[in-house]
This record gives structure tokens, C-alpha cells and sequence, in this order.
């Protein structure tokens, strides 16, 4: 449950030294001195349960039972599986299910939590959903040149990606356990090597695909090639390109990597009845998507001073959960501000006494829009700062352009404001007189948050220009009356729209 302003953090430099389980990470990285706590085991799973699942893939996720879910293709239905399975704690923001505290620490941006596997020690976890358009491998079958294919794929999944490694850089540099999960859209230098060449359809060459190398060069490990290290021997594909279900190829582009100090003991395909290599089959089996299980035994950390959040999105009347740590500290004030405001702009303050604990806000006085939480002394120093969105729970998003009319090939400007900030809700223009999005066909098309929907908390706000480079066809819009809708989640439930007309070029316009 996180959404906050799309903050892309600075990239930390860093170059080698070699953790604690021997993975060597990049140099000259210190360690600071994290207390450890007792290793303990920890079993992670990530699973694309496509377009919300269904009372099956809660089945297996329940049966499967790991400590740590890391869920793609949720959508609004997160809370329901949570209680379905009997996971005690859900992040949506992150889509993320836990038996464990879950905690979005001050200075995250949303970008990853803390997991409480013991009292006072955490591992840190990140959960993301890469673009699946322009998919590599499609392309090279089709003739594109493997240097035009890698540069299509850092403009659409690398960049995205390297959202993300400039935090993980940092957390191994302090020697925090570091998890990733997710659906990548992209395959794995691991796989397509020269000893995969002529393997299978589309492997004609080695290829370094760059997500796996961009992680890798960090010190992240692929767990499952870690276990199973020969990819002629186990493919381990988890999504078909044709749908693997119907006899195609396939590659593997769902990922389970881990980075510092811990130790991966399994790493299992999970799957449908008969599947190649899966270890664990189910039946039925209704995602388009395998999804993988590895376990671990890692060391956590000591959680420092923050204030952390149980979710950083919440609809309002709900009720937002903040603990502080603040070693030293007898007593401290945890106040609600205005986005960007000072601890005397507080809406709503708590007193809390001691070094750590945890409080409660009810946020039904407060209008959907961002906010601040602070964490003060009592000299009224401010010692932590972390921020939450709360949307309007009837999801009545405002829609605007930059005008109503425009020429024909001059680009549209949308935005919009009290989104609902889904993961994945996307902006779409249909013709006038074909505007339903339940039986019509889009034309244009764009993620509110780009490429990096995936890997950015989502807002409530944000803007998008409809022109060229936008997704679908045709462009230059020709004359004529569009409605341009905001739907939710990657389907086809209108939040709001707007209506604009194109004229031909020279009639005028504005």
C-alpha cells in the first residue's frame, strides 16, 4: 500500500568488496556496522497471478505458504487474497503479502520495505512489474538487429530497473539482506548463452540482456540460476512466447534475486501438472505466468532510526499505522503535515514515549491528497520525514486537457488529479461515437506512470502527452470527436474522461 511523488534516487557509486556469503559485491563498499540478528530461514516466493487471480491462484498461494509473496498483476484485489490466503500483513503499493511486519521506511520513496522477520531486525524486500511492450526477443525474431533490440529494451525495462539499483546499491553497502521479486519482461543473460544456442526457438546467439546485467553488476543474485546453474539442462521457462500452456517455447522473465547476507538453499518452478521443470504442480493452474520458490538462510539487520508506515496509499477513513525507532530518544512527536509542510502545520499530532513504538491515525478528517508524516524531538527537531497518499474511495479521478480542440497532429495534453493510484491504471482515447471500453477498441494509448509503472509507487496525480510516440495507432489523430478515458489497473474500468475534438490542420483551433 504505497504511492508517493515518482522520486528517482540518486545513483550511489559504488565498486567491490565480497559479503558475507562470499557474493561479491561492487568495489570499494564499506560495510557500517548493522547489528545482526539471528539467522533465521526465510522462503520467498514471486507469482504474476495475471489480471487479478481467482480463487485458484489464492489456493496456491496459500498451500505454497512462503513467509514473503511477492504478487504481480493484483490490482485492487490484494486485500481480498490476503485474507483469503491468511497472510496477516499486505502492502498494495508494493504488492506485497508477508506472515511479517511490513514496514516503508523514511527515505524509501516507496521504492522497497522493510520485512520484521524478528523483532527489531529486517531484510529489505522489492517487488516489481517491468513494461512487457516491445518485448526483446519478439523483436530479434522478427529481424530488428540485436543492437537496435537492446536499446529498445533500456529505453523501455533497463531504465526502469535502474529506478530501482540505486537503492538496492545502498542497502547491500550497509549490509542489509536485499530480496527482489518480480516480472521482468525480459530474459536472462543466464540463459541465452552459447552453450543455449540452437536450444530453442529465438536463441541463435548469446545476448546480454540488460536488466539480469544491471542487476548482477550490483551483486544480486538470480536465486534459481544459483541452484539450477545449466540453463541447457533446466530452462526453466515461466512464460510463453507462444503461451507456453499450448506447447510453445517460452522464456523465464520471473525472478526471484537476493543480494547480501543470506544463503540460497531451493529455488522450485512452480506450476501446472506436467509442466517442464516444474517441481511444484498444481490443478488447476490458471495464470499465463510459472511462478518461482526459493528459500534461504539470512541474516537480518537491525532496523535504525525511522519512521516507517504500514502502507504509504490509503483510501480515506482508513486508518495508516506509523511506528518510530529512534534509538536515544525518550520522547518524541509524531505529527501529519501537509505535503511538504513543517511540523506546525500539523493536522494531527501523537506524543509517543520511549524509543520505539507504534501508533494510529484515523485519516477521515483528511481530504484525498499527499501528506507528510514527521517525527520530531521535543526541541521540535525534526529526526525522520516519510509521506502517504490517500485517495478518494469513490475513485472519481479528474480528467483534463490543455484545451478542447486541437489540430490534427499537434499533441494533447492530459492530466489529472484524486486518481485512485493503481499500479498499472492507464490512460486511453477512443472515438466519440465508440467510447466504451468494455466492447470498443482504444486507439491511443499510455501507463499514468510510463514505462515505470511498474516500478514507481503510483500517484494520485500526474500528466501524459498524447502524440507521437504514444502506444497504439493512428497517429497523427485524424479530425474528428475522442473521448479520452482513465482506466483502472490494466483493464477496462472507466475512473473519468474527457472529451476533446481534432480538426484538420489550418481550420483552426484552441
Amino acid at each position: 500500500m504505497c504511492a508517493a511523488s515518482a522520486t528517482l534516487l540518486a545513483a550511489v557509486l559504488l565498486t567491490a568488496c565480497t559479503s558475507v556469503d562470499g557474493t561479491d559485491l561492487p568495489d570499494d563498499v564499506e560495510r557500517t556496522g548493522l547489528a545482526s540478528g539471528e539467522e533465521t530461514e526465510l522462503s520467498v516466493l514471486t507469482y504474476n497471478i495475471e489480471y487479478s487471480g481467482d480463487r485458484s491462484t489464492d489456493a496456491v498461494i496459500e498451500d505454497v505458504d512462503a513467509d514473503v509473496v511477492g504478487v504481480l498483476e493484483s490490482y485492487d484485489r490484494l486485500p481480498e487474497i490476503a485474507e483469503q490466503t491468511g497472510y496477516p500483513y499486505y502492502n498494495l503499493g508494493l504488492q506485497l503479502l508477508s506472515k511479517y511486519p511490513i514496514h516503508e521506511p523514511s527515505g524509501a520513496d516507496g521504492l522497497y520495505a522493510l520485512i520484521e522477520v524478528e523483532p527489531g531486525y529486517v531484510v529489505a524486500m522489492f517487488n516489481t512489474h517491468l513494461d512487457y511492450v516491445r518485448y526483446g526477443p519478439r523483436l530479434y525474431l522478427g529481424g530488428m538487429p540485436l543492437a537496435d533490440v537492446l536499446a529498445s529494451e533500456d529505453d523501455v525495462r533497463t531504465r526502469s530497473i535502474e529506478v530501482l539499483t540505486p537503492s538496492m546499491q545502498a542497502l547491500l553497502e550497509e549490509g542489509y539482506p536485499v530480496f527482489l521479486t518480480g516480472d521482468l519482461n525480459q530474459p536472462s543473460s543466464l540463459d541465452y548463452t552459447e552453450e543455449t544456442v540452437g536450444m530453442r526457438k529465438g536463441v541463435t546467439e548469446a545476448i546480454p540482456w540488460p536488466v539480469s546485467e544491471a542487476l548482477l553488476d550490483i551483486g544480486m543474485r538470480d536465486t534459481f540460476r544459483e541452484i539450477h546453474p545449466d540453463p541447457v539442462e533446466n530452462p526453466g521457462l515461466t512464460h510463453g512466447n507462444p503461451d507456453f500452456k499450448q506447447g510453445g517455447f517460452g522464456d523465464r522473465i520471473d525472478y526471484l534475486y537476493a543480494g547480501g547476507p543470506s544463503v540460497t538453499r531451493t529455488s522450485e518452478l512452480v506450476g501446472e501438472v506436467g509442466g517442464p521443470d516444474v517441481d511444484r504442480e498444481y490443478e488447476p493452474w490458471t495464470s499465463d505466468h510459472r511462478a518461482v520458490l526459493s528459500t534461504f538462510e539470512v541474516t537480518p539487520v537491525e532496523l535504525r532510526r525511522t519512521l516507517s508506515l504500514d502502507r504509504r496509499l490509503l483510501t480515506e477513513g482508513e486508518e495508516l499505522g506509523v511506528r518510530h525507532h529512534a534509538p536515544g530518544s525518550e520522547q518524541s512527536t509524531i505529527s501529519i503535515v501537509p505535503e511538504g509542510g513543517s511540523p506546525d502545520d500539523a493536522l494531527a499530532s501523537e506524543t509517543v514515549t520511549g524509543e520505539s513504538g507504534t501508533t494510529s491515525f484515523d485519516t477521515g478528517s483528511l481530504d484525498p491528497a499527499g501528506y507528510d508524516v514527521v517525527l520530531a524531538s521535543t526541541d521540535g527537531t525534526e529526526l525522520e520525514r516519510n509521506s502517504f497518499w490517500l485517495r478518494s474511495e469513490e475513485e472519481d479521478v479528474t480528467l483534463t486537457t490543455d484545451k478542447p480542440t486541437y489540430a490534427t497532429g499537434e499533441p494533447i495534453e492530459v492530466t489529472w488529479d484524486d486518481g485512485p493510484a493503481n499500479r498499472w491504471d492507464w490512460i486511453g482515447v477512443y472515438e466519440a461515437d465508440a467510447a466504451d471500453p468494455e466492447q470498443d477498441d482504444y486507439l491511443l494509448w499510455g501507463y499514468t506512470g510510463g514505462h515505470d509503472a511498474g516500478a514507481l509507487p503510483p500517484a494520485t496525480f500526474g500528466a501524459m502527452t498524447m502524440g507521437p510516440d504514444s502506444q497504439g495507432r493512428p497517429w497523427p489523430l485524424p479530425p474528428g470527436d475522442y473521448r479520452i478515458h482513465y482506466l483502472l489497473a490494466d483493464q477496462y474500468d472507466s475512473a473519468g474522461y474527457v472529451e476533446v475534438t481534432v480538426e484538420q490542420a489550418g481550420l483552426g483551433s484552441g
